[in-house]
């Protein structure tokens, strides 16, 4: 059996990055922590949504970055704000069009399951050019540029 899991390294905060996603997202949990002989999380596997994540206190030297993210789809814009407040909070950091980077370093991307739909068709280059000016994702303000683009 072949199986695809995203792996990321974390310097010492895995088994607390764990825990704050799984309390975040729906359908979320801790599959198994795999601990040192101090008892410390070694490795911690998790499922989001069903997505199979490992996530390995490796220490410091392999830094995440947000050439590689976790595209969260969600449902509406109230879905959208709280997912960005909270992955924001203490400590994170917004980013450019939906990403933002999380307390411990993880790059998320927040979308609303409307986007696509919004960006395809003859209104596309109108939609694009309002997200490109947005940090977390304004649906209204997409719709609108896709009604009145």
């Amino acid at each position: 059996m072949t199986s695809v899991n995203t792996f990321l390294w974390f310097d010492s905060e895995a088994e607390q990055a764990a825990e704050f996603y799984v309390a975040l997202l729906p359908d979320a949990r801790i599959v198994e922590v795999t601990r040192n002989p101090d008892g410390s999380a070694f490795l911690v596997a998790l499922e989001l949504a069903g997505h199979a994540i490992s996530l390995l206190n490796g220490g410091p030297g392999h830094r995440l970055t947000d050439a590689a993210s976790l595209q969260v789809i969600v449902e509406g814009q109230a879905e959208v704000d709280r997912l960005w407040a909270a992955l924001t909070a203490d400590g994170g950091e917004p980013g450019p069009c939906g990403w933002l980077t999380d307390r411990y370093g993880l790059s998320w991307q927040i979308v609303p399951s409307e986007l696509p739909k919004l960006m395809s068709g003859e209104r596309a280059a109108a939609v694009g050019a309002a997200l490109r000016t947005m940090s977390k994702i304004d649906l209204r303000a997409l719709r609108d540029a896709h009604d009145h683009g």
